[in-house]
């Protein structure tokens, strides 16, 4: 199951940013609900936020790290469904922003919710599964 939810989540971010930067110019915006949603192509050369610009072989590298680790703990043995999948919805955000990274030298962003960072597919599930990891750390201490 995990290795499912990894692939439809790396596969919907990937699908997405190519029809966006398919159909967008940089930096233009599509209005989807006028000044609360629009569909916005840019090019994120930083971290969350745009921070650390143009710091792609420390991104690469600390991506990278990112996925083995969280393949090796996968693959160590069971742990509780909401663990497993906080570390995949991670994985597949990280592997969906490396792709970008090492293809590009940049991340494909276009979710514009005009009160908050330009984002894609990746980072919600990076930040979903962060969240759920959080959630299932404090489970455990119970």
């Amino acid at each position: 199951m995990i290795i499912f939810i990894v692939i439809a989540i790396l596969s919907l971010d990937q699908v997405s940013k190519f029809l966006v930067a398919k159909n967008l110019f940089l930096d233009q915006s599509i209005p989807v609900i006028k000044g609360v949603f629009h569909l916005s192509l840019v090019h994120n050369r930083g971290a969350a936020f745009g921070l650390l610009k143009n710091q792609i072989p420390l991104f690469l590298f600390t991506s990278l790290f990112a996925v083995v680790l969280i393949f090796l703990e996968l693959k160590k043995k069971k742990h509780a469904l909401i663990y497993e999948l906080s570390l995949a919805l991670i994985l597949a955000g990280a592997l969906g922003n490396l792709i970008d990274r090492a293809i590009f030298g940049y991340v494909i962003d276009f979710l514009d919710f005009r009160i908050w960072p330009v984002f894609n597919i990746a980072d919600s599930a990076i930040t979903i599964g962060a969240v759920l990891l959080g959630l299932s750390i404090l489970k455990q201490k119970e």
